[in-house]
């Protein structure tokens, strides 16, 4: 080949457009995460990630490229994964996210996981639950989905999330009742066999908040100490149980003493802490005892 077609070659590339892989190395510079610069990719292309592997040298057009750098900006500043697909998978189920709700963490896994468990005991034969704090619905529809006797109930005061919760119950088919209100508030009159919560429990001081800066503050923090609103859950619970029903609560790695000191104090038995996956204590829990 003459030197002149080979420069005609390489000006030809250049004008369309840099490479899947040359895309993807400048996303790595840029600080980017290897398998969160090939999601974002493989959604702009509207390609299955494994299809990037095997085309790394196709060129992408210039409407492509933008696209993707704007993604990489902005996951680069922090903005999370989900919120620039729109989706995250919890428990088995793909869940349609957004900047209304916290992203559901495998960490949350585990209260599920405890739930499930002692309803497969079974506490009853078509248990009632409830999801206090639902956010994008993830633990109650995970539950209904694994546990489909179940008959839960979904409690949000953020009219936004609540709506997304409706959303991603509709698109899945699973039928769960959706309040809106502040915790127990529109639960008056009613008892439960098992009520799960992942209230906001990170104290206000802590510096993670600002690496979490893009999603809602209010179902992060309850502000001081962290503790209040897994003080306010704990303390209403009593009234809201069935004899014999359990409270479990998502919990901050060094909070696990104070909120089984909280559970003990409310009257709760069998006090027990569940650890994450990276073997944290997590989820801390109660049984409320039958009269005698």
């Amino acid at each position: 080949m003459s030197e002149g077609a080979a420069q005609g070659g390489r000006d030809a590339a250049a004008a369309m457009g840099p490479t899947i892989a040359s895309a993807l190395a400048q996303a790595r510079r840029q600080g980017l995460e290897r398998l969160d610069a090939q999601l974002l990719l493989a959604r702009v292309l509207q390609r299955p990630r494994t299809w990037l592997l095997a085309h790394d040298e196709e060129a992408l057009t210039p409407a492509q490229q933008q696209a993707f750098a704007a993604w990489c900006r902005r996951r680069a500043d922090g903005e999370p994964l989900a919120y620039l697909l729109g989706e995250r998978e919890f428990h088995g189920l793909t869940l349609q996210v957004g900047p209304a709700v916290l992203v559901p963490r495998p960490d949350t896994e585990t209260l599920v996981d405890w739930a499930l468990e002692l309803l497969r005991a079974p506490l009853a034969d078509e248990p009632e639950v409830a999801d206090l704090g639902t956010g994008s619905g993830a633990i109650a529809l995970a539950i209904k989905h694994r546990h489909p006797r179940a008959r839960v109930a979904g409690v949000e005061r953020s009219l936004p999330a609540l709506e997304v919760a409706q959303a991603n119950a509709a698109r899945l088919g699973l039928a769960v009742e959706w309040l809106s209100g502040d915790w127990w508030q529109p639960l008056a009159g009613r008892r439960f066999h098992l009520v799960a919560s992942n209230p906001p429990y990170i104290a206000e001081a802590d510096p993670h908040l600002l690496a979490l800066r893009h999603e809602p503050a209010e179902a992060l923090t309850p502000g001081a100490d962290g503790l209040s609103a897994l003080a306010c859950v704990i303390a209403g619970a009593p009234g809201h149980l069935h004899a014999g029903g359990w409270l479990l609560l998502e919990h901050g790695q060094d909070q696990g003493d104070a909120v089984r000191r909280l559970l003990a104090c409310a009257g709760f038995t069998a006090v027990a802490t569940r650890c994450d996956l990276a073997g944290r204590p997590r989820c801390s829990g109660g049984h409320r005892p039958s009269p005698v």
